[in-house]
């Protein structure tokens, strides 16, 4: 079985990334600590477009999970603040989260790995290597659609924004980690590196005709 093919694209610094990544949330948390959770609705959207913009300064293109977030960050983090309804940024995890987990549930039943799309992937795997671990992270997906809506529904505002930044990141990073073991079990080469390599070894042959 052969790899999903990856579109080699430039690729942040790790530290960088990590800090495009979180600073929204951290904004989001402090602001939320200081002004209260309109103020830090704006300020929320107003990093996640900084950052979306950064990285796309950067690379000269836009990773498909920080775009569709972007977008739903600014969409109901608007009606937060026009409504003055902090419900809409509270389900707005709900949202994404079921949106890529039913998207990648969706590409399964079709005979399709999604995974690498979503996360703009840079890793090789074999197929059965990308349905195991799309499988998972779709159900990952949902778990934390299910715990978002336990906590905004049963705890506090701060309790919530507090979830979101020292909850769901660590346990993202968590899983991300525990993945280890199967990236490595079903690893593929990468087709970029074999191309060369075949080519090298027709050489010789050629030069014989």
């Amino acid at each position: 079985m052969t790899s999903t093919p990856m579109t080699h694209k430039p690729q942040l610094n790790p530290a960088l990334k990590l800090v495009i990544d979180l600073g929204p949330l951290l904004i989001f948390f402090a602001a939320n600590s200081r002004f209260g959770i309109f103020a830090a609705t704006g300020a929320f959207m107003a990093a996640i477009v900084i950052a979306l913009a950064v990285s796309y300064a950067l690379t000269r293109h836009l990773p498909m999970m920080p775009l569709v977030t972007a977008i739903v960050v600014v969409v109901f983090g608007g009606l937060t603040l026009v409504l003055h309804d902090e419900l809409f940024i509270k389900v707005k995890p709900t949202i994404i989260y079921v949106l890529f987990g039913g998207v990648l549930l969706g590409g399964l039943a079709f005979g399709k790995s999604l995974l690498g799309i979503v996360f703009d992937s840079v890793f090789h795997l074999t197929q059965e290597g990308w349905r195991k671990l799309t499988l998972r992270w779709a159900l990952f997906f949902l778990a934390l659609a299910l715990a978002n809506e336990v906590v905004w529904r049963t705890q506090t505002t701060d309790v919530w924004v507090s979830f979101k930044v020292f909850g769901v990141v660590p346990l993202t990073f968590l899983f991300a980690a525990l993945q280890y073991p199967l990236l490595h079990k079903y690893a593929a080469p990468d087709p970029a590196q074999a191309e060369p390599a075949q080519e090298s070894a027709q050489e010789p042959a050629q030069a014989t005709e």
